[in-house]
């Protein structure tokens, strides 16, 4: 009997492309998803929709942030082309904003601001994956590439200031309610409050080291971009 041959998108080279293609997908749906949802509610019931914003799409957002840590271990093992600790800046901040202030406060959830942060943070993610699946299959558009370099340069910094927002709002609650601080041995403790504050001034170190980075991207993405149409 004959070797069996395999569909093209399953040999060996190609299965790098396809995953990446049904993973970007996947996220595409996800926030297609929660953009969608959120702006239906918000013109069927206007602003007492942003009020429980988080009952409605929260858990579709933890599911999409949640896999989102993958990209850590493709860019480790290969497969993604980017800098691990940039990434790792990025999805460490909304890990730590939506998981550790909003999910463990109820209070916050119903604050405006999260309803602000996610619309945010699902316009930037609807835009970067569209890009990135559509590259993998190696298509381009001037319009979707100018925009996936570009779009981040107003909202990101929206974005660090609506996830400071959300950790002062969420200060008092820490305080009152001690989520997550703890005493330890030889007369040690945590409190979280403290540990919230300090990490307002690394979010915004961040923010600058990020910023950078991306800038230095889509300099380097446009470029390469102007040439390939001339050629």
């Amino acid at each position: 009997m004959g070797r069996v041959r395999l569909p093209t998108w399953l040999q060996p080279r190609y299965r790098k492309s396809a995953y990446l293609f049904i993973y970007y997908l996947i996220q595409f749906c996800g926030h297609s998803w929660i953009l969608t949802n959120m702006t239906v509610r918000f013109f069927s019931f206007g602003k007492d929709s942003m009020v429980d914003t988080f009952y409605a799409i929260g858990l579709v957002m933890r599911i999409c942030q949640s896999i989102s840590v993958l990209e850590l271990l493709h860019i480790y093992v290969g497969i993604e082309s980017d800098h691990l600790f940039p990434r790792f800046l990025q999805l460490t901040e909304r890990i730590i904003v939506l998981f550790g202030v909003i999910t463990s406060q109820e209070e916050i959830q119903e604050k405006y601001v999260v309803c602000v942060l996610f619309i945010f943070w699902n316009l930037l993610d609807m835009v970067r994956y569209t890009y990135s699946m559509l590259s993998v299959i190696g298509t381009s558009y001037a319009v979707l590439t100018w925009l996936s370099q570009t779009l981040w340069m107003p909202i990101y910094p929206l974005c660090v200031l609506a996830e400071a927002f959300a950790i002062y709002q969420s200060l008092p609650y820490f305080e009152s309610f001690s989520t997550y601080s703890a005493k330890l041995p030889f007369d040690l403790s945590i409190y979280f409050p403290y540990v919230l504050k300090l990490y307002l001034m690394i979010l915004f170190i961040g923010m600058y080291f990020i910023y950078n980075h991306l800038y230095s991207e889509r300099r380097d993405i446009l470029r390469i971009f102007s040439i390939k149409k001339k050629i």
